[in-house]
């Protein structure tokens, strides 16, 4: 499919300020990197606890951000999002200044978060935060004081399919009545009425609780940048063997140049550098040197027709021949992207931002800044050959005449 036929667009005519835009953005993303000593790296990279907490109703961020900042120390961060069922989660983060404090902090937001929100317990069992064993340590004494005679087997199913009840669609995590457990297998009147005076039911519940040392934070960064710089040096070799080394060459500064901007501009935003980032930043990788292999095999097919062109008449030419497949490409790419970035919510906010990002910057460095350095490459060439200094005239050679006699 085509969208555009026979164009003749003067592609390397408009590269400047594509060139210069480019320069801009690389110098202020650097230069907003140092002044900040660094890149904002999440708590994958830097260490911390990471809770995710499903509410009953629209999660009160600012108080929840108040309360855990008097009991945790640090930067304390909370980002809302909602999940596929429909319920309201939270993002809570800490930061972690050593590995004692791991466990420490993951209390501090539990305890933290029952004391402000759980409604007052009076002492009773959080059914929406606990595990099997804690159910059936609950229940085992006071059922048998109500008369329900249950066998330890029996008990433990009975806690087993109270707990597959709450976190099974359409609860998914949170139980907010008890009649939501009525229909779990063997459950009578008497067991639900116990249930109902030794547990009580807060109006969260911690999904996930993720934590991350210094350590493993200061060794998957490294990891990180190993990758990155792999994929990079693999593409190079990759090309330089299929084209020209300078083919290579160029691709590499290009998606170089992508990444640089990228990361610039997430420095610029204040945006943090995660895991799921680093993702996206490969698959930008991947992305930008499939474009650029593209529009340079079909100059190498050009090359071959046309020897007598221009190289710059050539590389437009091949340009305007792979438009329509990038436009395509790049286009329903782009639009799949951005409706990520506006609807994924803030979990998948970082990644894809990098990708909005990415695919803009990365389409137009295929055609304006890897192409334009092989050109300049070769008027580089072309302008040694012809200043070089011409080689000596050969001798004439010496006439023998042969003797009169």
């Amino acid at each position: 499919m085509e969208i555009f036929r026979n164009t003749n667009f003067d592609f390397l005519g408009k590269k400047w300020p594509f060139i210069i835009a480019s320069l801009v953005l690389t110098v202020a993303g650097l230069a907003s990197i140092g002044l900040k000593g660094g890149l904002r790296y999440g708590i994958d990279f830097k260490g911390g606890a990471l809770m995710t907490v499903k509410f009953a109703g629209p999660p009160p961020v600012d108080k929840i951000r108040a309360a855990l900042s008097k009991k945790i120390p640090g930067e304390v961060s909370v980002q809302t999002f909602t999940d596929l069922s429909g319920g309201n989660e939270v993002v809570i983060g800490t930061e972690l200044a050593g590995e004692r404090e791991l466990n420490a902090d993951r209390r501090a937001m539990q305890e933290t978060l029952e004391a402000n929100f759980g409604q007052g317990s009076g002492g009773k069992l959080d059914l929406n935060n606990v595990g099997q064993q804690a159910v059936v340590e609950r229940l085992r004494d006071p059922l048998q004081r109500a008369g329900v005679q249950l066998s330890d087997q029996q008990l433990q199913t009975l806690a087993a399919d109270v707990l597959r009840v709450r976190d099974t669609p359409p609860q998914s995590g949170l139980l907010t009545n008890y009649e939501q457990l009525s229909k779990v297998p063997g459950m009578t009147p008497s067991i639900l009425n116990t249930l109902k005076q030794e547990t009580y039911l807060a109006p969260f519940s911690i999904r996930q609780v993720e934590m991350v040392g210094p350590k493993v934070g200061a060794e998957l960064r490294r990891k990180a940048i190993l990758a990155t710089l792999y994929a990079l040096g693999g593409m190079l070799v990759y090309i330089a063997f299929r084209f020209e080394w300078i083919y290579g060459v160029a691709a590499v500064i290009a998606v170089f140049h992508d990444t640089v901007i990228t990361v610039g501009l997430f420095s610029l935003f204040n945006k943090e550098i995660s895991l799921t980032v680093i993702a996206a930043l490969l698959t930008l990788v991947g992305y930008s040197m499939n474009d650029t292999i593209v529009i340079f095999d079909r100059i190498r097919e050009n090359l071959k027709l046309t020897r007598r062109e221009p190289l710059e008449v050539t590389i437009n030419k091949s340009v305007n021949q792979t438009l329509s497949r990038t436009i395509m490409t790049s286009g329903l790419t782009f639009l799949t992207v951005i409706a990520l970035f506006l609807f994924g919510g803030p979990v998948l906010h970082g990644f894809s931002f990098a990708l909005v990002v990415g695919i803009i910057i990365g389409t137009y460095s295929s055609v304006f800044i890897a192409s334009p350095i092989v050109l300049f490459w070769h008027n580089f060439v072309e302008g040694r050959r012809k200043t070089s200094p011409a080689l000596a005239p050969a001798k004439e050679p010496v006439r023998r005449t042969k003797a009169v006699k």
